[in-house]
């Protein structure tokens, strides 16, 4: 047999799976009549049908449900391949963020680095899985929260994460100013670290018997807390909006340092990244104000409603 056909083979792979030859045709910039004839004479040439023509698009027969099942794999592997050599732009950046980081701490934050970085284009990805560099060469960083000392990466630590009590204003006015000890006579909303075990240890005072409401992440915590379901042992960054805008009240100035910290992470073909390194500095700035914020209020009043 002659040299394989490439192109239609790829074109074959494109329709497969988008199911309609209009969009595969566009995804690789051939007209509809193009793409057609190379599945045309892919399939004289295999001599059997590949495709089934509906009013709603192409389905693949058997035949080629086989050779898409035998090929596709070999075009995601060469893609793959390339993508490390692909161009890359210093004014594009694309940054991977957990979802609750992005909407509580850098999103209100971002418009002043884009005004001061107007040539820089933000691209942020939000998602709570752990980028991979390695295959993901499309992420120039990422925030993460954790230990640090991640293998194959640069990890630079931006600030720890603390944790405080903190109620709604309504469930404050209605219970009083607690005392340390006395936090677990309160609704207490569980959390699946059990942090409120080391937050009674540390600070006198026993857990609870049972929990108002167990919840198994911050964000459910906080917004409970929101509602006056009871008291979150909530995460000073991401609760730091509605603490200062008084829709959540510290109960105590006290504070539990935890055992992860917001750390900005990316591997070593982002080091020189124009773009990245403006992002960096600014970034690190942001952190230092936001480290010095909490200092400064870290004596609020807890008795504000």
């Amino acid at each position: 047999m002659s040299r394989p056909p490439l192109q239609a083979l790829q074109g074959f792979v494109a329709a497969a799976r988008a199911g309609n030859l209009s969009r595969a045709a566009e995804s690789m910039h051939l007209t509809v009549s193009a793409l057609s004839h190379q599945i045309k004479a892919l399939e004289e040439r295999m001599n059997c049908r590949l495709f089934v023509r509906g009013s709603r698009g192409v389905s693949l027969t058997p035949d080629g449900e086989r050779l898409l099942e035998r090929v596709a794999p070999h075009f995601d592997a060469i893609a793959q391949a390339l993508q490390p050599f692909a161009a890359r732009r210093d004014d594009v950046l694309t940054i991977s963020v957990t979802p609750s980081m992005a909407s509580a701490w850098l999103v209100p934050r971002l418009g002043h680095f884009l005004a001061t970085q107007p040539q820089i284009e933000i691209n942020l990805q939000s998602d709570t899985a752990v980028v991979d560099f390695a295959r993901d060469h499309g992420v120039d960083a990422a925030l993460r929260i954790g230990v640090g000392g991640w293998p194959g990466v640069t990890a630079e630590h931006l600030f720890d994460e603390w944790l405080v009590p903190m109620a709604s204003p309504a469930l404050v006015a209605r219970m009083g100013k607690p005392a340390l000890p006395d936090l677990a006579q309160w609704p207490l909303i569980g959390d699946p670290d059990g942090q409120w075990n080391r937050w009674f240890a540390l600070h006198g005072g026993s857990p609870p018997a049972r929990y108002v409401a167990n919840l198994d992440d911050s964000e459910s915590m906080h917004r409970a807390a929101l509602e006056g379901v009871g008291v979150a042992l909530g995460r000073l960054t991401r609760a730091r909006l509605w603490l200062d805008s008084g829709q959540l009240v510290p109960l105590t100035n006290t504070q539990l340092k935890t055992d992860y910290a917001h750390y900005l992470v990316y591997p070593s073909r982002s080091a020189t990244h124009r773009g990245l390194l403006a992002f960096r500095t600014w970034l690190l700035a942001q952190a230092a104000e936001h480290l010095q914020h909490i200092e400064q209020t870290s004596a609020v009043d807890a008795s504000r409603t």
